[in-house]
């Protein structure tokens, strides 16, 4: 199990920011070493948690959810059996909590369990202003399964997004590796300059013009190979074209008048075998409100990049 949902079970009280900081400071170890939160913990290593101030809340203790979360949820589920939920998370909702984050879809997910052990768990992550398709595991060991497949790339992932200008050539690939930095703005990724192999994150992504509105704007298919954070978002900015809306990664280039300063960036589809082995889910995602307004103002078919290879698998599909 990752450290971080190992603490999330056993110190639910503890919000994932401030475990983030923990970990920083080194004040939660294993074996005496320091950690990161997906560190994966093995059967008899040793734990090393610090006094905390929250006393743990009871088994089952989690508040349940409202009348008024539950239709929220309701509402934004892609597709659902008795293994996953699939979301459609909305643009400007955290995944998870942090400081001044009160209200995330790890909140929801808590009250939707008897206990930390039986509560449904993220399986993936989207930025906070990133829209689309989140995958939820219902149980334990199909999240466990679902991990697995994520590390394999045996997930394929096709995420939307609208940039400035057009990108030559139409089609390639960025293989460009990251490097996390800290600016008075909070985290930023760039391009791992000479010499910074030992803290560099292999990152790649395959990218495809779908459709442009003259050299103005380019609805573009980008199809992430690694996981990294702000991963595409880093990646646009440094093929020279950054999405629009991004304000941690912004071009000088104003935007088109009556297109909101929003991030227009979506998960659009996720396809991966289903944990029973039964199956494929194929779950598309319609586009957010503002995504839809850009759509329209530049003519683009929110149905215009939804054919590729990616259609000749078959099996469980929610459009």
């Amino acid at each position: 199990m990752r450290l971080d949902r190992w603490f999330k079970a056993h110190f639910a009280q503890v919000p994932h920011g401030r475990l983030e900081k923990l970990l920083r400071t080194g004040q939660v170890r294993v074996d005496g070493g320091r950690v990161k939160a997906n560190t994966r913990l093995e059967a008899g290593q040793s734990v090393r948690v610090p006094p905390l101030p929250d006393a743990p809340p009871p088994p089952g203790a989690a508040k349940p959810l409202s009348k008024s979360d539950r239709a929220f949820l309701k509402s934004i589920t892609l597709y659902e059996d008795d293994d996953l939920l699939i979301l459609n998370k909305p643009a400007g909702l955290a995944v998870q909590g942090g400081t001044k984050t009160a209200q995330h879809i790890d909140r929801l997910l808590e009250g939707m369990g008897d206990s930390p052990q039986t509560r449904p768990r993220l399986v993936h992550r989207l930025d906070r202003d990133t829209s689309g398709v989140l995958v939820v595991a219902k149980k334990r060991s199909v999240a466990a399964k679902l991990g697995k497949a994520f590390q394999t790339r045996s997930v394929r992932k096709i995420y939307w997004a609208l940039v400035h200008g057009v990108p030559k050539p139409p089609q390639g690939k960025i293989d460009a590796a990251l490097v996390k930095a800290t600016t008075p703005d909070g985290d930023r990724v760039r391009k791992a300059r000479p010499g910074e192999q030992d803290k560099a994150q292999s990152a790649v992504t395959h990218y495809a013009v779908i459709d442009r509105a003259a050299r103005q704007v380019a609805l573009m298919s980008l199809k992430p190979v690694t996981g990294r954070q702000h991963q595409l978002r880093a990646h646009m900015a440094i093929l020279g074209h950054p999405i629009l809306g991004d304000t941690k990664y912004p071009s000088e280039i104003e935007l088109p008048e009556g297109i909101e300063r929003r991030l227009h960036l979506h998960a659009r589809r996720i396809s991966f075998p289903h944990p029973s082995g039964e199956g494929v889910v194929d779950v598309t995602a319609p586009l957010p409100p503002h995504m839809e307004t850009a759509f329209a103002a530049f003519g683009f078919s929110p149905k215009g990049g939804d054919t590729d290879e990616d259609d000749e698998m078959c099996g469980i599909s929610c459009g």
